[in-house]
């Protein structure tokens, strides 16, 4: 090929000249690509031809380039030569490298055009999108739940197998996510790194800090559609509209009673265990409710009073 600048645009291609030349050179594929140099249209061609020179020695992967390839062998080398200068994290390529970046600088760049969150990838913001289309591209092939990304499906599925890959080395329990065992590893080291701006209050899980905040603000996201009552969380409104439809999933297997929600029916099976869980700190009577526990402390605080301005009197 000629050493001159190349640029390949809608079947057509030219040369430096501006001369146009219909059907690109042999074996050209269809492509909305413009490629302005010899070493990209060289990497261009391969990608449509089928062409990959580069080959790993370690697993058989072919690239199209050379930096391709040597980027994928620091996999099988635990190399990761990119590093970043905030935190010391390292990664395989400076592309991964820039984006992690992002969280030190809070650099969004990928701005939705419905609602006007910004992302720090591009992938990030394919990902929200499907938010507002209600996209939901992965389906379970066990239970038929859809989601919306191939790692959510994944993670779903150890449902149905019982897989739970992570383990936390201090204590065996194991974990179906590498989130969950890192918040579980906090209760060992007793790190809680999200506090409350509004009171002092901290936590070792972001999912509970955020549900503390909205009890601050008296947000109440999730409205019942047939009498208008709104909820903290979404499983209280689900427990809340088995009301409306008198469904009661949970029977249990001591009585004929049923109940709304898994919580309640194992509330109800204390009665037939005889476990008494709630103690009083006056007098340590113990209950099996705590209902029959706060009932009891307003008699046992009154008598506890009783007995204080009795003795106050006889002195």
């Amino acid at each position: 090929m000629e050493n001159q600048n190349h640029r390949r645009t809608e079947g057509t291609w030219s040369d430096s000249s501006g001369v146009q030349k219909q059907g690109g050179p042999k074996g050209w594929k269809q492509s909305d690509k413009t490629l302005t140099s010899p070493r990209k249209l060289n990497v261009g061609l391969r990608g449509h031809t089928g062409e990959q020179q580069h080959g790993c020695d370690q697993c058989g992967k072919t690239f199209t380039t050379s930096r391709s390839l040597k980027t994928h062998q620091s996999i099988h080398t635990g190399e990761k030569p990119h590093s970043c200068d905030e935190c010391g994290k390292a990664f395989l390529s400076k592309s991964t490298l820039k984006i992690h970046q992002r969280i030190h600088t809070g650099e969004k760049p990928y701005g939705c055009e419905e609602c006007g969150h910004h992302f720090r990838t591009s992938g990030d913001l394919r990902v929200h999108r499907r938010a507002h289309t209600g996209e939901r591209p992965y389906d379970c092939d066990q239970c038929g739940k859809a989601f919306l990304t191939s790692g959510d499906l994944n993670i779903h599925k150890r449902v149905h197998t019982g897989e739970r890959p992570y383990s936390c080395d201090q204590c065996g329990k194991a974990f179906k996510t590498r989130g969950y065992l890192q918040v579980h590893l906090r209760l060992h080291t007793g790190v809680k790194p999200y506090s409350c701006e509004y009171c002092e209050k901290t936590f070792n899980a972001q999912g509970s800090w955020a549900i503390h905040l909205k009890m601050h603000r008296g947000e109440r996201p999730h409205q019942c559609d047939q009498c208008g009552k709104s909820f903290l969380l979404l499983a209280q409104l689900k427990k809340h509209q088995y009301i409306h439809g008198g469904e009661k999933p949970y029977p249990c297997d001591r009585c004929d009673k049923a109940f709304a929600a898994s919580g309640y029916l194992k509330k109800h099976q204390i009665v037939h265990s005889g476990e008494k869980p709630y103690g009083c700190d006056q007098c340590g009577k113990s209950f099996a409710r705590p209902g029959g526990l706060k009932s009891h402390k307003r008699i046992c605080k009154r008598n506890h009073m009783s007995g204080i301005s009795v003795e106050i009197l006889s002195q």
